[in-house]
């Protein structure tokens, strides 16, 4: 017997993501997954899974959670997502919650979310980017699994922290496929919207903003000023960051960037820019670096709903139980 998975959320892109993941994993068996809409079977929901799996979509119960299961994904929008992980975290289970719910301080997370619910495993919640809090998340029940942009950010910004002018400004120049924007219908998702387009939202004043910038200090122990400016891009997923900041003194990136990463099979330096391609339907992220000088130019790819959101939840899980990180990992990109 595996060990027994749920997912709450199951309806969104992430929640199919997490589905099709689990499926293929030898050790996590997905017993139970929850939805507070559309309670049918799991083919139903996402007919792309007919003929593959059978299993009910129900509505929430924590009693029926917690006498089933030793994990759960929230696969849920934030401040919905802190109501479930409190109950199920002081019944002993493990948490993995893709919302934005325990990823900034309480300050933070108050002036750009909501009140918070949960304050007192806020505290203890780890931030699971496994490159760089690999030992916490292997000792902890509450992993808050980082967005998107945050994490394709910080995978590039990060080696180079100890050279970069920490006076001078981040510029974070952020792209991504549609698909990040979830599956409620907005106009600029419509069809006739983002197609043959491109646009700038949230410019300086967009919620990952913070994320990036406490991590930053968090994990590099200075203080940045970032400019972050994401954009919406014609495609189904894929995710692509650039970076541009000041360096303290001229440097070698591709050295450095090696040398950090060396040992992390799921981060690949690449000898020229990154492409999205490369990295859709995979865990990796693809990163690059170039230097003029003083001025350094970062870039990275991946892909948004895994590498930014279920795959990392998996390998987060993965730690917590004490299992091969790369376990269940997906590595063949959707290419051509």
């Amino acid at each position: 017997m595996g060990i027994k998975t749920s997912i709450i959320g199951v309806s969104g892109y992430t929640g199919l993501e997490l589905v099709k993941l689990l499926l293929r994993h030898t050790q996590f068996e997905l017993n139970s997954v929850y939805a507070s809409e559309n309670h049918t079977d799991i083919a139903t929901l996402h007919p792309c899974l007919k003929d593959i799996v059978k299993i009910p979509v129900l509505e929430p119960n924590i009693k029926h959670i917690t006498e089933n299961c030793e994990l759960v994904f929230l696969a849920l929008p934030h401040q919905k997502a802190m109501e479930y992980a409190k109950a199920l975290l002081e019944k002993g289970l493990k948490v993995v919650d893709l919302s934005a719910d325990y990823r900034l301080s309480l300050e933070k997370y108050e002036e750009y979310y909501c009140p918070h619910l949960d304050k007192e495993n806020l505290k203890n919640a780890v931030y699971g980017l496994p490159e760089y809090n690999r030992a916490q998340i292997s000792k902890t029940n509450l992993v808050a699994n980082p967005g998107c942009y945050p994490t394709a950010s910080l995978l590039g910004i990060l080696p180079f922290v100890s050279y970069l002018d920490s006076n001078q400004t981040l510029y974070i120049d952020a792209k991504s496929g549609v698909s990040g924007a979830g599956k409620k219908l907005v106009q600029t998702s419509h069809f006739v919207t983002i197609n043959e387009n491109l646009f700038a939202y949230s410019p300086i004043s967009h919620r990952h903003s913070p994320e990036i910038n406490e991590q930053l200090k968090k994990i590099s122990k200075t203080t940045f000023n970032t400019l972050f400016v994401p954009h919406l891009i014609p495609l189904t997923r894929g995710m692509l960051v650039s970076v541009y900041a000041r360096l303290q003194e001229e440097i070698n990136p591709l050295e450095i960037l090696k040398e950090r990463y060396k040992d992390e099979p799921f981060i690949r330096v690449r000898e020229n820019c990154v492409q999205i391609k490369n990295v859709a339907g995979t865990h990796f992220c693809d990163v690059y670096a170039k230097a003029d000088g003083k001025d350094l130019f970062i870039t990275t790819a991946i892909d948004n709903l895994l590498r930014g959101a279920s795959s990392q939840a998996l390998a987060n899980a993965n730690l917590m139980f004490g299992l091969e990180e790369s376990m269940g990992l997906p590595q063949i990109a959707y290419a051509p």
